[in-house]
């Protein structure tokens, strides 16, 4: 069974002109003028990535409308994942980052859909429009608590959060 954000990859993927097909250009550009998320609602290729990902019903088409407006600024799909991409290398140094600390803390805290859709084209746009898109994808479809965890330690490239019993030292070791 595929996962909505590669169905939404593919999705991405038949809309990019390529050698070998036409794309769907017009589709892509009347997605990048959407100035809020209630306009990309009404476009067909969102409702196109709709039925795709297998949205359960229309509380989903917020966020599937998100995922449609802010994949059309992407123009290369990337290896990896998006918070890594965009954080500082090495992780010592926040000014090396793409997304610089000071935004990214402000894309982390984004809760309206509309605020969403600005934060994430400027991402697109900081990117040069070079993103993982199933990630990217994945994280429009899903702005979680959890996500939002992932996202900062893969920002910082802090990778798993150490365990208590690791960080606490227990009565048996020398102080």
């Amino acid at each position: 069974m595929i996962t909505a954000p590669h169905a939404a990859a593919y999705w991405w993927r038949d809309l990019q002109p390529t050698d070998g097909q036409r794309g769907d250009r017009a589709a892509l550009a009347r997605l990048r003028r959407c100035a809020a998320v209630a306009e990309a609602m009404q476009e067909p290729a969102t409702i196109a990535l709709f039925r795709r990902v297998g949205a359960a019903g229309p509380a989903d088409l917020p966020g599937v409308a998100l995922a449609a407006a802010v994949l059309a600024h992407v123009r290369v799909d990337a290896p990896g994942t998006v918070a890594r991409a965009i954080g500082p290398n090495p992780p010592d140094k926040p000014e090396t980052a793409t997304l610089k600390p000071q935004r990214f803390r402000r894309l982390m805290e984004t809760e309206d859909v509309d605020e969403r859709l600005t934060a994430f084209r400027r991402l697109a746009a900081l990117t040069g429009g070079t993103l993982p898109v199933a990630d990217l994808a994945a994280a429009l479809l899903d702005w979680s608590e959890r996500r939002r965890r992932r996202w900062i330690y893969d920002y910082w490239d802090a990778g798993q959060p150490a365990t208590v019993a690791a960080v606490v030292p227990s009565a048996k070791d020398p102080v």
